[in-house]
């Protein structure tokens, strides 16, 4: 949410958005912009919060200053020549169904409200946690549009719906404030991998296209170096030195169970093995090539999980089960 430029208004006004945040300068503005009481920011209302309201952070922009895609639209793979195989995708197969979102385009919109088939499905990413996650979008028999409310928890993003105006946490996969207070998402298994990996085994997937509708540099990175330093924009709760806080973990949440798989555990272990997962086993699965990973069960179905920054999934979760390897 806060690269060193935001591009954060359509093509029509061409506003951009220069936050060059320093140690001083952002402690300063987040005093500024979050006064320790405040019952609305960005103007949602947050006297339900399920979380403390104090730690609610602007990001920068306002409400849909970082624009979701309500319409996407997807190519064909023998019409994408603008991806290395190394970038970074989210995968999806669903429905009969896979659908590529490149990271490249997820930087600037962080969520696309698809459908896979008559199914309405939210794949959400947030670029400071390094975090993508889909869930199906029906709740209760009701269809909820989202978008980006410019409010973080965490460092992680807020999202809200459109139809009632509530928060949602990304990493928490529910509502902390408004009239959905509480409800979870049911999420959804995603694949965090490279356009290499995805591609060569889903040869016949769609891609998320460049053509949103809106004018942005999709060949910059606007969070470049972020993922090489110990830096973090926001303060966190739970901070835990364990590991670094950007190495990359595959963090599971069922209920009351939570837990986390670290890669640099995953990279001492080196190949794939049966765990205890809750009540049922199920298979481990690394890959150092890809730098990514998957917990498949023994009815071959996979188990929905995220790849994000340890401490981001240390801030949520920092009663979870941990993997050592042995």
């Amino acid at each position: 949410m806060i690269p060193q430029m935001i591009k954060y208004a359509d093509s029509d006004s061409m506003l951009i958005a220069v936050i060059l945040w320093g140690i001083t300068f952002g402690s300063l503005f987040l005093l500024a912009s979050s006064p320790v009481h405040a019952q609305t920011k960005n103007g949602f209302d947050l006297s339900n919060a399920s979380i403390p309201a104090e730690e609610i952070q602007s990001g920068g922009p306002p409400r849909d200053g970082i624009p979701a895609l309500d319409q996407p639209a997807f190519k064909n793979v023998e019409e994408v020549n603008w991806l290395d195989g190394k970038d970074r995708i989210l995968g999806i197969t669903r429905n009969g169904v896979s659908k590529a979102y490149p990271i490249r385009i997820l930087n600037w919109h962080e969520i696309v409200n698809d459908q896979f088939k008559d199914e309405h499905i939210l794949v959400t990413y947030c670029p400071l946690c390094r975090s993508g996650m889909a869930f199906i979008s029906t709740v209760d028999g009701k269809t909820l549009d989202f978008g980006v409310s410019g409010l973080l928890y965490n460092s992680d993003v807020l999202m809200y719906d459109r139809q009632t105006e509530s928060l949602w946490s990304q990493l928490m996969a529910k509502a902390v404030s408004g009239p959905m207070q509480g409800i979870r998402l049911d999420q959804i298994a995603i694949s965090h991998t490279t356009w290499q990996d995805w591609q060569s085994n889903h040869p016949e997937t769609k891609v998320l296209s460049r053509n949103t509708g809106y004018d942005r540099n999709y060949n910059r990175d606007p969070y470049s170096g972020y993922d090489k330093n110990n830096q973090v924009y926001f303060p966190v709760s739970n901070e835990d030195d364990t590991y670094h806080r950007k190495a990359l973990v595959m963090g599971v949440v069922q209920d009351d169970f939570k837990k986390a798989y670290p890669f640099p555990e995953l990279k001492e272990h080196k190949v794939s093995f049966k765990d205890q997962l809750n009540d049922q086993m199920v298979t481990v699965y690394y890959d150092a090539k890809n730098n990514t990973g998957k917990i498949i069960t023994e009815e071959g179905e996979e188990v929905p999980t995220v790849i994000t920054y340890w401490f981001a999934w240390s801030a949520f979760y920092p009663d979870s089960k941990i993997f050592k390897a042995e």
